[in-house]
């Protein structure tokens, strides 16, 4: 298993000749100390076809253990590490889009399956501009950096952390329960731990830097069930927006965005 951070070194060609040049030899020395230690006289090709055989048989599962197989590991290791770089956000190492589209339809799926709701939530740093103006890049990339880090702190483990770009978060949540009531108080009980997380100072270069956070809304249910990825999203990101119409630092869900904009 490869863990976040983790490099993988392949052998290289100088360290895989050496490795096989040394087990021949080895293994050649062997045979022919046994064979002039007990075999009887026999003629030349007979001890030749004695001591390739012998050679194969001594050098092969040695080759294959030390200089194969982890070789084929290593190879297959670092494949999987450069698909697993590919699916995160470089700065936060939280799920990028593509990982976030993944992870959205499955739950999607789950949730569907199990008839049970999960939910969607799009979060936009507020304030996050006016710091990264006044105190530089390496303060905003900071603040997105502990703003990953208390995110994920706040999530289970089978719920999904992304970054959707900019100062713009994702948190896919699944399996809330069959009930739309009891859902939505769980999900409102979650981001109100998300908003006082997310607004707690964030120290940088002996400040103490603060952004708030507005929350968008959209439940996973039958009703998303014919939803693109893409357009749950976007339902989610306009309750955002109207959240931070609202006064910024607080959640809205999709229903209550659709419900204003219908009246």
């Amino acid at each position: 298993m490869i863990r976040q951070g983790e490099t993988i070194d392949l052998p290289s060609k100088a360290q895989v000749t050496v490795r096989i040049v040394g087990i021949v030899s080895g293994a050649e020395f062997l045979v022919m100390a046994l064979l002039h230690t007990f075999s009887p006289a026999i003629s030349a090709f007979q001890e030749a076809t004695l001591n390739a055989f012998s050679l194969v048989v001594l050098s092969t599962p040695i080759i294959y253990f030390w200089v194969v197989k982890p070789f084929v590991k290593a190879h297959n290791d670092t494949l999987h590490q450069i698909e697993y770089m590919a699916c995160l956000d470089p700065l936060t190492q939280l799920a990028n889009r593509r990982l976030i589209y993944q992870h959205l339809e499955k739950t999607l799926a789950g949730c569907l399956r199990h008839n049970v709701f999960g939910a969607l939530l799009v979060l936009d740093l507020d304030g996050f501009k006016p710091v990264n103006d006044r105190f530089g890049h390496e303060a905003g990339d900071a603040i997105l950096v502990e703003i990953a880090k208390r995110l994920k702190s706040m999530t289970r483990t089978e719920d999904i952390v992304g970054r959707l770009g900019g100062d713009e978060f994702i948190v896919i949540l699944g399996d809330l329960g069959q009930e739309h009531s009891a859902a939505q108080n769980k999900v409102e009980l979650i981001a109100k731990r998300l908003i006082t997380t997310i607004s707690a100072p964030l120290p940088f270069d002996r400040k103490e830097l603060k952004v708030s956070t507005s929350i968008g809304i959209r439940f996973l249910d039958t009703a998303a069930a014919t939803s693109q990825t893409e357009h749950l999203i976007n339902d989610a990101d306009s309750a955002m927006y109207l959240a931070k119409k609202a006064g910024k630092g607080c959640a809205i869900f999709h229903e209550e965005a659709v419900t204003e904009a219908a009246a």
